[in-house]
């Protein structure tokens, strides 16, 4: 006769013991896969979007820039708040552009642009130490980074925008090269209200081309760009006055035209 096999407490205990262990085993190793999968999948996503950004900069290396993110943000937000939402805006090669243009945002924005390679540390180290104090924030945005910031992010503060503006500095230093930098800052660059470039401000405000600057002219577009919603190229307060004659001397301490003409 067969023995009757009788399962002690313990030996239930053990057999329950041992399902549960397959069944948690079994979970834990579909979550590695998953998280595993996902972790696959999000770096094909990072690859596809690094292609996607170096094809854009490539070509946008060649192609006028007519529109940028910034100019659709000023239009959204006249069209919401009913304002006149046209754009002024006229894409001018930076051959046809006086050079007293590019001297003077040299001289107003970043001295050192002909000989950093996109970021100016010196300067960030200063703003933040002023910043650290509570004091009103101060920015040390060299031209490139303005450039990557208006050309291919949007509007704000945080730290994904900084990181991606970093990135973009980085390449458009690498593939554009300074005078195509200089030549889409003073297309893109925000001059007035709904004004960007410096052709349409000077059509704008003074009602000529910038083909023929005067330095006091040019001085008084650079003297705005902080804050060219605030200060006016057409009535000038007497700070963006102060400011522009800051800006001549110093284009005249930079050597004049003849500085520009190094940058390639």
């Amino acid at each position: 006769m067969a023995k009757r096999i009788d399962l002690t407490k313990e030996a239930r205990l053990a057999t329950k013991s041992s399902k549960f262990g397959k069944v948690n085993s079994s979970s834990s190793t579909k979550s590695r896969s998953t998280f595993k999968k996902y972790l696959i999948k999000l770096a094909w996503f990072a690859f596809y979007a690094w292609i996607a950004s170096l094809v854009m900069i490539v070509l946008l290396k060649f192609l006028p820039i007519y529109f940028t993110p910034t100019m659709a943000s000023r239009k959204i937000d006249a069209i919401m708040e009913g304002k006149p939402s046209k754009i002024y805006s006229n894409w001018t090669s930076y051959s046809e552009i006086d050079k007293n243009c590019a001297l003077a945002v040299i001289a107003s924005e970043d001295q050192l642009f002909p000989e950093h390679n996109g970021f100016d540390f010196e300067a960030m180290w200063g703003a933040m130490r002023h910043n650290m104090k509570g004091k009103r924030i101060k920015g040390a945005s060299t031209i490139s980074q303005q450039v990557a910031k208006n050309v291919f992010l949007w509007q704000g503060r945080s730290y994904l925008r900084k990181g991606l503006e970093a990135y973009f500095t980085f390449m458009i230093e690498l593939i554009w090269g300074k005078q195509r930098i200089l030549e889409v800052y003073l297309n893109v660059a925000e001059t007035g209200k709904m004004t960007f470039g410096v052709e349409a401000a000077c059509r704008k405000f003074y009602g000529h081309s910038a083909s023929v600057v005067s330095r006091a002219e040019a001085a008084r577009i650079a003297a705005v760009l902080p804050n060219p919603i605030r200060f006016s190229i057409q009535n000038p307060s007497n700070y963006v006055q102060r400011r522009s004659n800051t800006i001549q001397r110093q284009m005249r301490m930079l050597g004049g035209k003849k500085f520009v003409s190094q940058i390639d």
